[in-house]
């Protein structure tokens, strides 16, 4: 009855019915393909070879990641570690090459049996321990990260140049991520489709309780399950560590809901039983175009994150609106329709060939605008002072006629590549880049550099690649003014504690330097605690109070730049500014407010804003083929009390 049904409306509808289940049955794809054509019709630079190669580089982790993703919800599971797990892998690797003079081989087969390691633990924890998956890899997900920062003691740890290949071209033009890529996939997609495990995944996540009474032997799949995404954790990590010719122990935060969403956008379904490789990189590219298109398009990096998490809502209600229709259901290996698959496929790639290279036609011919263009890359629009260094960069941008296109990363280098690689690939005349970890940014500048484009490091210089110059105050010596500052507030005697920045970054490493150089000259003052906060105000708060419970006999407090601070003065409370004294770091608003206030003793002014000013004279001078000097340096200056009033940063 239900398949006479089916055949009479199917025939009611005619051509429009069988379009319509053509869309239904493959949605992310059929989402692919008007993103493609959107973005070919908003952007002059999105269709570009070096453009969608790039989109394929930006895929590349996304995607593997998720391949591994993958088996775990076919199978009516979840996996947050894998994120940490990518990271642990890499850190491995270039520790125990680098450091340990181990064989690059050796380090790669250990780094892969880390991600195989972190895998059986998760499945021992689920299929013996009985916890549930979320609890037991996010429980993972805090030791690997935990781990890696253990290993490579919060800073970054370069990367073998053999294995570092792994992120460059082949033929000077082919990206060795993207082939990685398409190796893993069709290694997943076999995994699914033609072994006895994958056929274990599609039962266990059908109906476990049936696996198990059919014979199966559901505790052992399990393991093997969770193995397998490490596996793939572990080979992301070493290409997303390659790309960046460094593994970062803070790399792939936050990319486990990538890897979800890919996965979950590509039609598998998080209750289980459905899924298969071709979906999930689909779903991974929707993501790259995404976040490609929209960084072409200038759309503020806040609005991205809005316009991301609509669409994946909009790719799960589609799903959802497919099996209500009752569309095919995205199983792999259960043949039949794969020549329907294929010929699926080829028509939509003649279908987005033939739109995307008309709507190319609207911008042949189109003027491009004869202001100069500039990209602005910054670690992170999170934070007061970078908030402070945008806003100085517009001003004169707006007052040179530049146009300037800015993009935060989040903390994360491999975001801010990605961004300078798009830079790079649409023609700007000039990059700024703030960089989120100075070794992580080099491969991305010297691509622009071989581009002949000018590149100028604002706050943090780039290693490894050439600049055209360096604007930026001198962290190691605001560092040590931070320190003489509170020492002296003191008397030259006291006990203090230190909150530090974010764990593998520049900032926080040097500023942590200065401290240290700054309090050898006074014996007198005893550090009780230092403890890392983040930069970010609420872990200061946080922090803070957790240390006074320890100390509560504490004098002064050095915060590595003025949110943790203000954090800490919260904390503090009515001792701020009387029984303890607080100096920051940065001259943010809030903190010179705090100052006049009196809650915070000091801040190390970097004047950021003059930071972003000189940037852009600077960028726009090298890109007119001026002499640009190699340094330019901003003074830092301790504000207190007696002189807030005359600074305005």
């Amino acid at each position: 009855m239900a398949a006479d049904t089916l055949k009479s409306t199917t025939g009611a509808g005619g051509g429009a019915a069988a379009v319509r289940r053509l869309l239904l049955d493959n949605g992310a794809l059929t989402a692919l393909i008007v993103l493609l054509i959107a973005m070919s019709a908003l952007s002059g630079d999105f269709l570009t070879t070096d453009n969608l190669l790039n989109v394929g580089v930006q895929a590349a982790v996304t995607a593997i990641l998720a391949f591994g993703v993958t088996f775990v919800i076919v199978s009516a599971g979840i996996d947050l570690s894998v994120g940490s797990v990518a990271a642990l892998s890499a850190t491995v690797l270039a520790w125990s090459a680098t450091s340990h003079g181990v064989p690059v081989v050796l380090a790669v087969v250990l780094a892969v049996a880390t991600g195989i390691v972190a895998g059986l633990v998760n499945g021992f924890l689920i299929a013996y321990g009985k916890l549930p998956p979320f609890i037991a890899t996010l429980a993972m997900l805090s030791v690997a990260r935990g781990l890696s920062l253990v290993i490579s003691e919060g800073s970054p740890i370069a990367f073998p140049d053999s294995v570092s290949h792994v992120g460059d071209t082949l033929g000077g033009w082919l990206p060795v991520p993207v082939l990685v890529m398409v190796v893993m996939g069709l290694i997943a997609a076999f995994v699914l489709g033609r072994t006895y495990i994958g056929r274990s995944m599609y039962a266990i996540g059908g109906n476990e309780e049936a696996a198990r009474l059919s014979g199966l032997r559901v505790k052992k799949q399990k393991l093997a399950i969770y193995a397998l995404s490490g596996v793939f954790a572990a080979a992301a990590g070493i290409v997303l560590a390659s790309r960046l010719s460094s593994a970062q122990p803070q790399a792939a935060d936050g990319y486990e809901l990538d890897a979800i969403a890919a996965v979950v956008i590509g039609g598998a379904s998080l209750a289980g039983g459905t899924g298969k490789a071709s979906g999930t990189l689909i779903g991974a590219l929707i993501l790259a175009v995404l976040r490609n298109g929209l960084n072409l398009l200038s759309v503020s990096a806040f609005w991205q994150q809005v316009v991301i998490g609509v669409v994946i809502a909009l790719a799960v209600l589609l799903d959802t609106v497919r099996r209500k229709a009752g569309a095919t259901p995205v199983a792999a290996g259960t043949g039949g329709g794969k020549g329907r698959q294929a010929m699926t496929y080829g028509l939509a790639a003649v279908v987005t060939v033939a739109v995307v290279g008309a709507t190319s036609f609207l911008h042949s011919g189109s003027s491009s605008t004869s202001n100069p263009k500039v990209g602005l890359a910054l670690s992170t629009l999170n934070n007061p002072f970078f908030v402070q260094i945008q806003a100085g960069a517009k001003a004169e941008a707006k007052k040179l006629g530049v146009d300037l296109t800015v993009t935060d990363a989040q903390n994360d280098a491999s975001q801010q590549a990605n961004q300078l690689q798009n830079f790079t690939s649409s023609g700007y005349d000039a990059i700024i880049v703030n960089p989120v970890d100075s070794d992580a940014a080099g491969p991305a500048v010297r691509a622009a550099d071989k581009a002949k484009i000018p590149v100028v490091a604002v706050d943090r210089g780039v290693n490894k690649a050439t600049t055209d110059t360096l604007v930026a105050s001198d962290n190691v010596a605001g560092g040590e003014l931070a320190a003489r500052t509170v020492a002296e507030k003191l008397g030259g005697t006291g006990k203090i504690v230190i909150l530090q920045g974010q764990a593998g970054t520049s900032a926080a490493r040097e500023r942590a330097e200065g401290f240290a150089k700054g309090l050898k000259a006074f014996p007198g003052i005893q550090v009780l605690a230092q403890q890392p906060a983040d930069f970010d105000r609420t872990k200061g708060l946080d922090v803070m109070s957790n240390l006074l419970q320890a100390h509560p006999d504490v004098q002064g407090v050095i915060a590595a730049n003025d949110e943790m601070a203000l954090g800490a003065i919260k904390a503090l409370g009515s001792k701020a500014g009387k029984s303890v004294q607080v100096v920051g770091f940065d001259g943010t608003p809030d903190g010179l407010t705090a100052v006049t206030n009196g809650t915070l003793y000091a801040s190390v002014a970097q004047q950021p804003s003059q930071l972003g000013r000189i940037a852009v004279d600077n960028a726009l001078k090298a890109f007119q083929g001026k002499k640009v000097a190699e340094t330019v340096k901003v003074p830092v200056k301790v504000v207190t009390k007696a002189n807030v009033a005359g600074f305005t940063g």
